[in-house]
């Protein structure tokens, strides 16, 4: 499990269904299977060097994601998984991307804060909420708005320079992860176990 608060910015030196990324933080306390969160994919890390690790991509992290869009020298977003102790900075990301959305537009608002709008896929508009969680690119961000298929985040300046939003543009694909209690409510409500309210 993950929170979505990104530790490092790491650089890709390989990639295809082998990846390898160069880095050093989520480096310092990992062991050959540790769990690394590359741009919010949960990955396990093999190959481990002082400052790289390589992962396995499969078939459906590739399709799923937008790993398969990387290329050497991409940066990306590393995240180590949480420990008992771990404050829960952002919110519950496990790791496991539902689905790619598209970057509509990354437009600066004052003071150094940038709004970002992102295309979401129809089948995860029931699991979003105004002020709700959403992990885009694995980085926990509150819903500002929603519009239909579109979503609205304000980018503080911290996450502008310190993740890869700093170098999206229009028609970028970016991971999605909903909020993982939303879709567990809905089963509980669907099967029955949880009465509808009406």
């Amino acid at each position: 499990m993950f929170t979505g608060i990104i530790e490092e910015l790491g650089t890709v030196a390989a990639c295809g269904t082998r990846l390898a990324v160069t880095c050093s933080t989520v480096l310092e306390d990992a062991q050959e299977g540790s769990s690394i969160a590359v741009n919010g994919v949960c990955l396990t890390a093999l190959d481990l060097t002082r400052n790289s690790f390589s992962a396995d991509l499969a078939p459906e992290t590739l399709a799923r994601t937008n790993l398969g869009d990387l290329r050497i020298g991409s940066r990306v977003n590393l995240e180590r998984p949480v420990t008992p102790a771990t404050r829960l900075s952002g919110h519950i990301v496990q790791g496991h991307v539902d689905a790619t959305g598209e970057v509509l537009a990354l437009d600066e608002l004052r003071d150094g804060n940038w709004w970002l709008k992102v295309k979401v896929p129809a089948a995860l508009d029931r699991y979003l909420v105004h002020k709700g969680s959403i992990a885009i690119d694995g980085i926990s961000l509150t819903i500002a708005t929603l519009d239909a298929a579109e979503l609205g985040v304000t980018i503080i300046p911290h996450t502008y320079a310190n993740t890869t939003l700093g170098s999206r543009h229009a028609g970028d694909r970016v991971n999605l992860e909903v909020d993982v209690l939303a879709k567990h409510v809905e089963k509980l409500i669907l099967s029955g176990a949880i009465p509808r309210v009406t």
